[in-house]
């Protein structure tokens, strides 16, 4: 995927799926998943009275879901661009 960079007339690359900020977030995610789900399916009443009522693992899973959400939408928005010129040369 070569593009433009809007700074100046050197063709660029974008990292695309290799950005650190999809892996950060994908784990992120699966975490909050999880938590989610044992904030709703497993709150048994002795882990609720140890969070003074307060469903920990459940509202955790939804904050981790939604830190996930926020880097996957800034890997998205704002992707990283490499200049071609920095590629190496596979033309052996």
């Amino acid at each position: 995927m070569s593009t433009q960079h809007p700074n100046d007339d050197e063709p660029v690359k974008k990292v695309g799926g290799f950005d650190i900020r999809f892996v950060i977030g994908g784990l992120i995610g699966v975490y909050g998943v999880i938590l989610t789900l044992l904030g709703i399916f497993n709150a048994s009443e002795e882990e609720l009275a140890r969070g003074d009522g307060f469903n920990v693992n459940l509202w955790s899973g939804i904050g981790m879901i939604v830190a996930a959400a926020a880097f996957v939408a800034w890997a998205r928005w704002r992707p990283l661009v490499v200049p071609v010129k920095d590629l190496p040369d596979h033309d052996d």
